[in-house]
């Protein structure tokens, strides 16, 4: 059976971020997954209506695609403001006219100093794209600075423990996706 392909957005603006990290256990802690991770959303072009349909930088046809050909996503990000970043926020802009969150497996971390309003808003926003999620794949992470250490590892116990239930819960959601 051929290894899933997940596509990891990470919606942090900073180099070497909690949130980077987090991602870098996850890949470490499943090899039987092959991982594209997406860090580069300064890169994006400012959201533009007119072009999102009928002429998309090729940036976008590009971040679009790994989208649709992955078998499922996973957005980690911190929260800036009460809010998702505002570079994760045009990410989702350039997607909402397609339809390539439509039935798509996602997953769902935010950790931050608090996160409870970013997480609210990215579990609306990824509903709104139709991305399909449960709360078992849906993660919040408050005070994240203190529980992972440069290194990448997860110093706190609960969050050890809470993330290996998430990467059960990726396992059987990615796990079931259909490759016919």
């Amino acid at each position: 059976m051929p290894r899933r392909k997940l596509f990891v957005i990470v919606g942090s603006a900073s180099v070497n971020s909690s949130n980077e990290r987090l991602v870098n256990h996850l890949i470490r802690h499943m090899p039987d997954f092959q991982f594209t991770v997406f860090n580069r959303l300064d890169g994006l072009p400012p959201f533009n209506p007119e072009k999102s349909i009928q002429d998309p930088p090729q940036a976008i046809r590009e971040f679009r695609k790994n989208i649709e050909e992955a078998d499922g996503v996973i957005i980690c990000t911190p929260e800036y403001i009460f809010s998702i970043p505002s570079g994760l926020k045009n990410a989702f802009e350039w997607c909402v006219a397609t339809t390539v969150f439509s039935d798509k497996p996602t997953a769902l971390i935010t950790a931050s100093a608090d996160g409870r309003k970013g997480h609210e808003e990215l579990q609306l926003i990824v509903r709104t794209l139709m991305g399909r999620f449960s709360a078992d794949n849906a993660l919040l992470i408050s005070g994240i600075k203190g529980k992972i250490n440069v290194a990448g590892i997860i110093t706190d116990p609960k969050t050890a423990e809470a993330l290996d239930r998430f990467m059960h819960a990726l396992r059987l959601t990615f796990e079931s996706v259909d490759h016919s």
